[in-house]
């Protein structure tokens, strides 16, 4: 073949460039605002009979506050509110953390060892249905009321999903490439970096998705019993006050923190598999 046709092949199999067109990012916006539109009017619509009802039946306000009078005093103490979340996010984040990083490193040991798998999961299952709300006073008495009960707690919460869903997906390997890899003679080392770690990431972000809200729980649980700070704390003072605007500004605040939690994670899991097909929108 001369030079004139291989140039000719390679200008043929040059890849076109990513369009960046006004028409792909309307589509991009249209495609948002179908995931953002639908909640905001089901969440509109729900306060508003929610307004009418307390309204209509003369609810008082010290059993169920209309949702004016809580966004009107989550707006008006927006800061105090926020301050009180990040604490909560923090101890929530940490003990995410933790409870992920044990439960990998348990579920690399269980999917790579029978024995191990049958000594260990049933401490595991034990930690799963133990109540946390039991244990949480144990660990204020053994760690004191800083933050170590709080994240531990947090922890012991997240700890079983992302343990599961690891040895699941550490495993669930295609067994060709498992084979082929083996023929070359790589190391146990690079079949778990090159083959199972990719394969367990849906999985994993499976488990993600179900224990970072989780981990929102297991801080409040935490400040119920060891805290005068955090969201926690606000709604065992604001329930002893019976002061219900601001223990609902309170769940407002955890349950958009675990929205955005979530987001987060979707967000991040639709980037790190875009390869897989759990990530074609249908």
């Amino acid at each position: 073949m001369d030079k004139s046709s291989m140039r000719g092949t390679s200008k043929t199999i040059e890849t076109p460039a990513i369009e960046t067109s006004p028409d792909s990012r309307r589509r991009l916006a249209v495609s948002a605002l179908s995931y953002v539109v639908p909640p905001v009017l089901a969440l509109s619509l729900a306060g508003i009979i929610w307004e009418f009802w307390v309204r209509a039946a003369e609810v008082p306000i010290y059993i169920v506050p209309p949702p004016s009078e809580v966004l009107k005093q989550l707006f008006w103490e927006f800061d105090f509110f926020m301050k009180e979340g990040v604490v909560t996010l923090f101890e929530a984040l940490v003990g995410f953390g933790l409870g992920a990083g044990v439960a990998l490193t348990g579920a690399v040991l269980m999917a790579h060892s029978r024995f191990l798998e049958r000594s260990l999961l049933p401490l595991a299952i034990l930690v799963k249905v133990t109540p946390v709300v039991a244990v949480a006073p144990l660990f204020v008495i053994w760690f004191g009321f800083g933050l170590a009960p709080k994240i531990l707690i947090t922890a012991l919460i997240t700890f079983f999903p992302v343990l599961v869903n690891g040895v699941t997906g550490f495993r669930s390997v295609d067994r060709g490439s498992l084979d082929f890899l083996r023929s070359l003679n790589a190391s146990r080392r690079e079949v778990f970096l090159t083959l199972r770690v990719p394969s367990s990431l849906p999985y994993l972000f499976s488990a993600f998705r179900v224990s970072i809200p989780l981990s929102v729980i297991g801080a409040v649980v935490g400040e119920w019993f060891s805290a005068d700070r955090g969201l926690g704390s606000v709604i065992i003072v604001a329930h002893s006050n019976l002061d219900m605007v601001t223990l609902f500004d309170a769940i407002f605040v955890l349950a958009f923190m675990g929205v955005g939690l979530t987001v987060l994670v979707s967000v991040i899991e639709r980037k790190a598999l875009f390869w897989h097909e759990s990530s074609v929108v249908v």
